[in-house]
């Protein structure tokens, strides 16, 4: 035996080491690529979930805004009619009542002009 045979058988021993390596490597990467069990099903699934998700966040925003705005509204109103009956108590204070409750009001006669 020679160091040539020697060298040889090396190299196809380790050859064959490689070979070996790559299969069992490919089966992996195959497996982990799989759409229904692996890592690439994973990340289908998850693609799906997060546009789902980016779905419903954009629903969720609209419908806030929608009642954001029919709160301002509604607040709007409140205002407006809190005023409103902020008036009618001071205007209640102010007109003299009747006995009965009723509010009176005089009225001045029109004076008729006069003829010069």
């Amino acid at each position: 035996m020679t160091i040539e045979m020697i060298i040889q058988g090396g190299i196809i021993v380790g050859s064959v080491t490689l070979m070996v390596f790559c299969v069992v490597l490919a089966r992996r990467l195959r497996r982990l690529n799989d759409l229904e069990d692996g890592l690439g099903g994973a990340i289908a699934v998850m693609a799906a979930e997060i546009d789902r998700l980016e779905k419903s966040i954009h629903s969720a925003r609209r419908e806030a805004t929608t009642a954001s705005e029919a709160l301002a509204n509604q607040l709007q109103q409140a205002k407006a009619e809190r005023d409103r009956w902020s008036l009618h108590l001071k205007m209640r204070d102010v007109v003299p009542q009747s006995p009965e409750g009723a509010t009176t009001v005089r009225l001045r006669k029109r004076r008729e002009p006069v003829d010069a």
